[in-house]
């Protein structure tokens, strides 16, 4: 597709677009490794129904990409082509119920958590420890702690790519370890998380130890995103994916700006200098060198996006 003919369908599309739209906007500072290229076109819808409309009219030639927190995500150097869609302030109300949250899907996994803890709901503590968003969580149904969305997900609302707007109870989600089936192209924009109730104080508690046990086990204060690799199958193996490459005398590795963290071999640190390629690099070094020494392939849980840049 032309560049003129891709300018007239976002044109298009964006006509009566009520949220934000910015053409070649950066995303390196957006993401948590503080590192990447720029989207073609970034749109912050205002709500629901504005993205709802956006996407009944965005060509299928068009390519679209969702992006939450970008906690977990690195977006490569040549940036992302097409649009780029990241939920805001229109999606980030919270809702308190007798027996669970209603949340929209930009709310902070933590800051579901504390309101939690303040209605006197307990079975969401878990979420203090992940990185991340609510409907983030939901796509690769996210877990830690002994608990996972699958567990405490009702049912989440989704805008299709045809920008049908849908509810889907957790049972049609098909959840699995580190994955949903969301159809191709979904938008999570709220969802029903739900709690058991309880003491505020217990619960408060539980939240406090589990962000000491990430302070004490995790580099939270270093430029990263989230486990860099998901843990293998027990047929595989049953040892977990940080155990394989501490084995494989890969703590501390480091490629260009890019280092495997020494407190958590599963992280990743963009030491103040890395690319993205030297983070993508690195990793897929990393998944060489526990290969080459175990036998066990890792599979990424970071999502890599975009284009490679112009000089890789």
């Amino acid at each position: 597709m032309t560049a003129p003919s891709m300018i007239s369908l976002v044109q298009k599309a964006f006509s009566s677009a009520r949220g934000r739209v910015t053409e070649q906007a950066l995303l390196g500072s957006r993401t948590w490794f503080r590192t990447g290229g720029a989207a073609e076109w970034l749109f912050q819808p205002a709500d629901t129904d504005d993205l709802a409309a956006v996407m009944q009219n965005l060509s299928p030639e068009l390519p679209v990409t969702t992006l939450g927190a970008c906690s977990n995500v690195i977006v490569r150097d040549g940036g992302i082509e097409g649009v780029v869609l990241r939920l805001s302030r229109g999606f980030s109300d919270i809702v308190t119920e007798k027996d669970g949250l209603i949340v929209g899907a930009a709310c902070l996994d933590a800051t579901i958590a504390e309101h939690a803890a303040q209605a006197g709901l307990a079975g969401l503590e878990f979420l203090a420890g992940i990185p991340g968003s609510a409907g983030g969580a939901v796509r690769m149904n996210a877990g830690a702690y002994g608990s996972d969305i699958a567990t405490i997900l009702d049912w989440a609302e989704i805008v299709t790519r045809d920008g049908s707007v849908i509810r889907l109870d957790a049972g049609a989600l098909n959840f699995g370890y580190r994955r949903s089936g969301l159809p191709e192209g979904a938008v999570v924009t709220r969802l029903r998380l739900r709690g058991t109730p309880a003491s505020p104080a217990d619960i408060a508690a539980s939240i406090s130890a589990i962000r000491a046990a990430r302070e004490d086990s995790q580099p939270v204060r270093a430029r990263t995103g989230g486990s860099t690799f998901r843990n293998p199958d027990a047929e595989e193996s049953l040892l977990k994916a940080w155990q394989l490459i501490d084995q494989a005398g890969c703590r501390g590795l480091q490629m260009g700006g890019a280092q495997v963290s020494e407190k958590h071999c599963n992280f990743l640190i963009n030491t103040g200098t890395a690319s993205a390629s030297d983070l993508e690099s690195l990793g897929n070094h990393v998944r060489q060198r526990v290969a080459d020494h175990s036998g066990v392939t890792l599979h990424w849980e970071i999502k890599r996006i975009g284009k490679a840049g112009v000089s890789e």
